[in-house]
């Protein structure tokens, strides 16, 4: 009996230890959706302080190309509204990950103790 719960138990930690892998890649991903929110925070208010006569170049490959003022803006803007859409795609996968890591946590505790009280009860018939 001690060994089957063994197994179930080692199983079930693996799983946790995927687990955390995927919360530990979430929190990265986000992290670096914040840094290029922050980029592009400063990028809009850099745009904001030009008016219509201030030429804007945009980066292609390695040629700078003409872009129009608004155009540049927009651009931006809708950079924006994506960043932001996928850090909370994040956040709401991480509240995710967080519970069901709680629970498998709570799981594994239980395991534990099951596979404890397995092993003494097999002593005590030695």
């Amino acid at each position: 009996m001690a060994e089957a719960i063994q197994k179930k138990l080692k199983l079930e930690v693996e799983k946790y230890t995927q687990m955390q892998k995927d919360v530990s890649k979430s929190v990265s991903a986000r992290q670096k959706l914040e840094t290029q929110l922050a980029e592009n925070n400063i990028v809009k208010e850099e745009l904001d302080l030009l008016d219509a006569k201030n030429t804007v170049y945009k980066l292609i490959g390695p040629v700078l190309v003409k872009q129009d003022l608004d155009e540049a803006k927009a651009t931006v803007t809708k950079r924006l509204e994506y960043i932001n859409g996928e850090i909370q795609r994040y956040e709401t996968l991480l509240k995710d990950l967080e519970k069901k890591s709680d629970q498998h946590r709570e799981l594994l505790s239980g395991l534990q103790q099951e596979f404890q009280k397995a092993q003494g009860m097999a002593v005590g018939k030695v």
